[in-house]
């Protein structure tokens, strides 16, 4: 009997994330991945040019992060993290919090950027039941995406994806993106809804999962003061804009007024590792401080602050932080905006958004413009038989590369998305 290849094995027993798998294609085989390139069984080379759903931010099988983690693995594989700790988690939480925003003060691991949201949202919710306040609502954007756990999904747009759910999320005040236009408007609606609201969570800058929607600082900024004038707590989701994407440090970094939590994963390991961290400022912390064991933070995951992840997350900030990184970020985001400025005309182009690493392109077309948009599988196809790995939220492809592409792969992409635009 001949042996079965990967793709059969694979298809026999597993069940793949966001895949119809009555009629989806075989899925790709991938056995290796150097920099920016993955290598599937067949030998075809593919340019990873979303960083494998944004986590890989300094190319695939870096050897300087399998270094830290295999020096790691002879140490210390995983302790339980209730009533211990080790130097791994103790270290990358005083360098977290020594780039982060001022007011963070505490650090909270769990275990990918879903849950790091669970953690923030019950964190603002147990702040205010711990105070004797009954403060049951959320308020958030439409379009927006914060995971698929049910409390990131209750605080995620409502869609198809959460259609069978919907039923069993908690009470979610949605708002438009702020404008020039709406500013005001949105201001004065959060006062008048604001007795019931305990956190305003958002994605700053660049809505991700939702088409990358992109919005300014300057009005972002207004909510959050005014949210903190109405004694609404504030969450920053930073599980895709966090670790250079937008071109600095954090998306908060643009910003001049600051969330009270932030939630992280994705980029914080540099894809080789999961990894999710929330953080919060001391006051929330102290909320929780008290003889009455039942204002404990009663959540925890076994794998809580992995010394293998944490090991990664760590040298991953060593990379990050490297003057050559900073480059890179600079360089990428000023060959988007010449590749930008060179197609905004094109009759094909509906809108183009750019924030730092992150281009979108959003195509003009008829029918549903959503992640059902049946140009998403010409595109996806297309790109792949170009070598090429470009996931298009329905009618919008986006790039958003691992910081150590080069020019001359980043030339042969946007080459690539030129073809497409006059093809299709």
């Amino acid at each position: 009997m001949a042996e079965k290849s990967l793709v059969e094995r694979d298809q026999a027993i597993i069940w793949h994330p966001y895949t119809q798998m009555q009629n989806a294609a075989a899925p790709i085989p991938i056995v290796r991945g150097e920099g920016v390139f993955l290598y599937a069984e067949d030998g075809t080379k593919y340019l990873d040019a979303i960083s494998s759903w944004w986590v890989n931010i300094h190319g695939h099988s870096h050897p300087y992060i399998a270094k830290k983690v295999s020096e790691q693995l002879s140490r210390l594989e995983h302790v339980i993290f209730a009533g211990f700790t080790h130097p791994g988690a103790v270290e990358l939480a005083e360098r977290l919090i020594n780039i982060l925003p001022k007011n963070q003060a505490k650090v909270f691991y769990s275990d990918n950027g879903s849950t790091a949201v669970e953690v923030a949202l019950k964190m603002c919710f147990q702040f205010w039941t711990n105070q004797g306040i009954e403060k049951p609502k959320v308020l958030a954007f439409h379009n927006s995406y914060h995971g698929d756990t049910f409390g990131a999904m209750a605080v995620s747009a409502r869609s198809a994806f959460t259609k069978p759910f919907d039923k069993f999320f908690f009470e979610v005040e949605f708002i438009d993106l702020p404008n020039h236009d709406n500013i005001e408007q949105l201001k004065n609606h959060i006062s008048t809804i604001k007795s019931g609201i305990s956190a305003f969570i958002f994605e700053p800058l660049v809505q991700g999962a939702g088409g990358m929607q992109m919005y300014e600082a300057h009005y972002l900024d207004q909510l959050i003061k005014h949210c903190r004038h109405e004694n609404i707590l504030t969450i920053a989701d930073e599980v895709m804009t966090g670790f250079g994407r937008t071109g600095k440090l954090f998306a908060s970094d643009h910003l001049t007024e600051k969330a009270d939590l932030m939630c992280f994963s994705k980029g914080i390991t540099g894809g080789t590792m999961a990894l999710g961290v929330t953080t919060c400022t001391r006051d929330i912390y102290e909320a929780f401080l008290s003889d009455d064991k039942l204002k404990t933070l009663f959540h925890g995951h076994s794998f809580t602050a992995n010394p293998i992840a944490c090991a990664s997350a760590l040298a991953s900030m060593d990379l990050l932080l490297e003057p050559e990184t900073e480059q890179n970020l600079h360089r990428i985001e000023s060959k988007h905006k010449d590749f930008a400025t060179k197609i905004a005309s094109h009759k094909k182009v509906k809108c183009i958004r750019q924030t730092g690493t992150i281009l979108a392109i959003e195509w003009d077309t008829t029918g549903e413009t959503s992640y059902f948009n049946g140009l998403r599988d010409t595109l996806y196809n297309f790109f792949l038989d170009q070598g090429i790995i470009l996931r298009p939220l329905g009618n919008i492809i986006y790039i958003m590369p691992p910081y150590c592409m080069k020019n001359e792969d980043l030339d042969y992409t946007y080459a690539k998305i030129e073809e497409a635009l006059e093809r299709f």
